[in-house]
């Protein structure tokens, strides 16, 4: 059977429907991951992502590996035992943390050398350490470490960093195979895949593209994207990269994104997402619901459910959602618990924005299935009031 395998092809774009066979089941692409930072999706437990229709979910490897630390976790069998969740696991590198703790590290050849916030104790993540720790973790697609600049982009900058990239993912790789040679891996059916960088250089996009294909990952991560560019370079970004992966891999975007953001991507030819923000805006009472544009095409919007104006709206979050929150609770109710500061608002509204996100895909997958994905998606925005 192949690692992946595509299912159909849209004849109007570069969308695929596929599916990726891991070691703890199938992932159904295109498909977003909810990100479990910690070794949970914030207020949501296994089971109910799992009853959702849930896959895979990412956590992360920096955070881990500070807290409760991945020797206790391989001590625990790996973790998916550790957190109870059956399914398949996306690790990031600590890759992002390089970019995100910019004043708390230093990057040189040997890794990147980190200052914990936790405990202000330093330690060196190396791309071996990286995959050392993944290898504990026992996910099921590992990534390697890699460097990236923010934006502003800068050529010289993003050049350093594809090179730096480059050298990282082949030590690695080394390190991968050596460690699944050994006696007792903790996931024997991990995969390792690599990270394209070149932010939005054409020329750096495609060599970064090519050296990381030259390693023969089973799949691929495109990287240094939102970063805090414009939606437009980011897609550039993922336009550059594709023509030079092979296609019958899969295709990764990191950190990506908004609803439109993944449905514009899906439309250029990637099949997996991770991002923060369904979980971080429900945080803040942030809500996306299901929409129609002025002709009648599937779109959707975002409120603020913590105004003034949900005070007396006794009607469901969003009619077209079947999460526990739009079933059984109001508008009105959500906003009262939220101006209550009451736990259960934040939980709700997670169950929602997630629920939301796992419904797109559904909707993405479908309209693959039956052949009006182009259709779809060029209708398909963001409704602002």
């Amino acid at each position: 059977m192949e690692y992946f395998e595509i299912l159909k092809k849209d004849p109007d774009s570069k969308a695929r429907l596929g599916v990726i066979h891991t070691a703890h089941g199938d992932v159904q692409t295109p498909y977003f991951n909810p990100i479990g930072t910690k070794g949970t999706v914030k207020s949501i437990t296994s089971e109910e992502l799992k009853f959702w229709g849930a896959e895979m979910i990412l956590a992360n490897t920096y955070h881990l590996w500070q807290r409760p630390g991945d020797a206790l976790i391989a001590k625990a069998g790996g973790l998916h035992k550790f957190m109870n969740w059956k399914n398949a696991i996306f690790t990031d590198s600590g890759g992002y943390q390089v970019f995100s703790l910019a004043k708390m590290r230093q990057v040189m050849e040997a890794g990147v050398l980190f200052r914990f916030d936790m405990d202000g104790k330093s330690a060196i993540l190396s791309p071996e350490k990286s995959i050392q720790i993944q290898s504990n973790l026992g996910s099921d697609v590992a990534l390697i470490l890699d460097d990236f600049p923010g934006f502003p982009f800068e050529y010289d900058r993003t050049k350093q960093a594809i090179e730096q990239t480059t050298r990282w993912a082949e030590r690695a790789k080394r390190e991968f195979e050596r460690i699944q040679q050994s006696d007792s891996p903790v996931n024997p059916g991990q995969k390792l895949w690599g990270i394209v960088q070149g932010a939005s250089f054409p020329d750096l996009r495609e060599r970064s593209a090519k050296e990381i294909r030259a390693l023969d990952f089973p799949g691929y991560a495109i990287g240094g994207v939102a970063v805090g560019e414009p939606t437009e370079e980011m897609l550039k970004a993922v336009d550059m990269a594709i023509p030079h992966l092979e296609e019958e891999k899969p295709r990764h975007l990191l950190g990506v994104g908004t609803p439109y953001d993944i449905v514009q991507a899906v439309l250029r030819g990637c099949d997996s997402f991770d991002c923060v923000i369904p979980t971080r805006e429900a945080r803040h009472g942030r809500l996306y619901i299901s929409a129609r544009d002025q002709q009648g095409r599937e779109a959707y919007k975002t409120i603020d459910i913590r105004k003034a104006e949900f005070a007396e709206d006794f009607s469901p979050v969003d009619n077209d959602c079947d999460c526990y929150g739009c079933l059984s609770h109001t508008r009105a109710y959500i906003r009262h618990l939220f101006a209550s500061d009451e736990p259960l608002s934040i939980r709700l509204a997670t169950m929602h924005n997630i629920k939301f996100y796992l419904n797109l895909m559904k909707k993405i997958r479908n309209a693959l299935e039956n052949e009006y994905f182009k259709e779809f998606a060029e209708g398909f925005k963001e409704i602002k009031e």
